[in-house]
């Protein structure tokens, strides 16, 4: 790739176009967990691009800032958000009549084998997009031609058929950190362990006497982000690939080497790649992640972050109305390094979903869309709660920060020396003494920083809580179940 003129790895077009493993992923946690089949917990999502839904103004300011390139040169998109040739208002109603067709595929897949079992069935489902005539499909779109990407050059996809049919879920075993409840996340193929390992360096301080949200609090909270994501940098990947000792990442004795590096007078500059040159401040886009938690009556958790096939990043397959996602973007073509690109290997994501045990006993589960500030307004909003004893909205509302010191996940993969944003409801003072320590801010109006939801379950009531930031785009949503 480098000799043909690519040092980075675009965020947009063919080129880091990878499996898409949400199919597997959700067959998966069906047939270890589930007991409805495939078919019915698509239902709702087929009536709604079947029978069609009112265009809102999320998706129609995405398809109006981006009109110009899927006329231009990705037709098959425009023919699917741009019905006769027209950016549709909000309230038209939209139909998405492809993608409906995909997901009835993979019902009448799981039917036609559910006579032999539940299992059956879903393993057809499964099949059908990874071996069969939609693996067909999107393998032939993305042989076809070359598309036009953020280089300003045409590039061919390196996806191939042999890596849909390689795809497998995985169910892979963690072991939880400590802090006050039990804290359960990815593994290094994702940015996960970033907020264990700040809990860790955290444990050195008594946050109650730091104060919340004052300077030296902010202060530290800062300069721990910046030593954990440094550890991101130098050695997550996929441990099917990299070798990466979580033991080490997560001992006491590690821990203590960072912790002795934070100076308390002084914002240090937390970027570990060697050539710093030209960096420049890379706006947040229109469109984000999707996060879910949900607690059912029978008192099961899941935390679930999917994010990556966005249509503003590559053209939707023809006949399948998805885009592929385009998470290829966060390897690196430094061999030396963990993330590193390499067939059949997982890019480091910066999806991160939470899962709180208390007890012993499963309590809270936690997550936010937000790219690589994900383990950072978690971590506010978990600090919030333990050992500052907020509810959940009170501590998903209280204001927010996060240090832009090293690179982005994503293409162009620049940085922001010493960049704090900051909410404007922390109090000027503060900001001065922060200011006073080499941060340098950007203050955003109130709750633009965070997207954090929560849904929990006191075990001695049996009340389910939940709340969601005023950010989300449905709005304020703070609720108690009793089931």
């Amino acid at each position: 790739m480098r000799s043909q003129g690519v040092d980075v790895i675009p965020g947009d077009g063919l080129l880091p176009a990878v499996v898409p493993s949400v199919v597997d992923t959700w067959v998966e946690a069906l047939v270890r967990f589930g007991i409805m089949g495939l078919g019915q917990t698509l239902a709702p999502a087929i009536e709604l691009a079947q029978e069609r839904f009112p265009m809102y103004s999320a998706l129609r300011n995405t398809i109006s800032s981006y009109a110009e390139r899927f006329v231009s040169e990705w037709p098959s998109t425009a023919r699917v958000f741009l019905p006769e040739g027209k950016i549709l208002d909000e309230g038209e109603i939209f139909r998405q009549s492809q993608l409906a067709n995909t997901l009835l595929t993979l019902a009448k897949a799981e039917r036609k084998a559910s006579h032999q079992s539940r299992q059956a069935g879903l393993k057809a489902a499964r099949d059908e997009f990874f071996t069969g005539k939609i693996a067909r499909r999107i393998a032939q779109f993305v042989e076809e031609p070359e598309a036009l990407d953020a280089t300003g050059t045409y590039h061919r996809a390196l996806l191939g058929p042999q890596d849909l049919e390689r795809y497998h879920a995985r169910i892979e075993e963690q072991s939880p950190l400590t802090f006050e409840y039990e804290i359960f996340k990815c593994g290094p193929w994702t940015q996960g362990p970033v907020f264990l390992q700040q809990l860790k360096i955290l444990e050195g301080y008594d946050l109650r006497a730091l104060g919340l949200n004052f300077a030296d609090y902010i202060h530290v909270l800062v300069e721990a982000a910046k030593l954990a994501f440094a550890d991101r940098e130098r050695y997550y990947g996929d441990p099917e690939f990299d070798h990466v000792s979580m033991t080490m990442l997560l001992s006491d004795e590690h821990a203590n080497t960072l912790r002795q590096r934070i100076d308390m007078q002084h914002a240090s500059t937390g970027i570990t790649q060697s050539d710093t040159s030209n960096i420049e401040r890379v706006g947040a886009g229109t469109v984000d992640t999707t996060h879910l938690d949900v607690i059912d009556r029978w008192r099961n958790m899941i935390s679930a972050t999917q994010s990556g096939g966005w249509i503003q990043s590559s053209p939707l397959i023809e006949g399948l109305g998805f885009a592929l996602s385009t998470r290829g973007q966060m390897f690196c073509l430094d061999p030396k390094k963990s993330e590193s690109l390499a067939p059949g290997k997982r890019p480091r994501t910066t999806l991160t979903p939470f899962l709180a045990f208390k007890n012993g006993k499963p309590f809270m589960v936690f997550g936010t869309p937000g790219g690589d500030q994900q383990d950072r307004w978690s971590l506010q909003f978990f600090l919030n709660l333990t050992p500052f004893g907020m509810n959940l909205q009170e501590a998903v509302d209280a204001p927010s920060f996060y240090t832009l010191d090293f690179p982005s996940s994503f293409y162009p993969r620049k940085a922001s020396p010493r960049e704090v944003q900051i909410e404007d409801t922390i109090p000027t003072e503060i900001r001065e003494a922060l200011e006073r320590r080499g941060h340098i801010l950007r203050v955003t109006p109130s709750w633009q920083n965070g997207r954090v939801t929560a849904a929990a379950r006191d075990p001695r009531s049996g009340v389910v809580m939940a709340a969601a930031s005023r950010k989300m785009m449905f709005g304020n949503t703070a609720h108690a179940l009793g089931w």
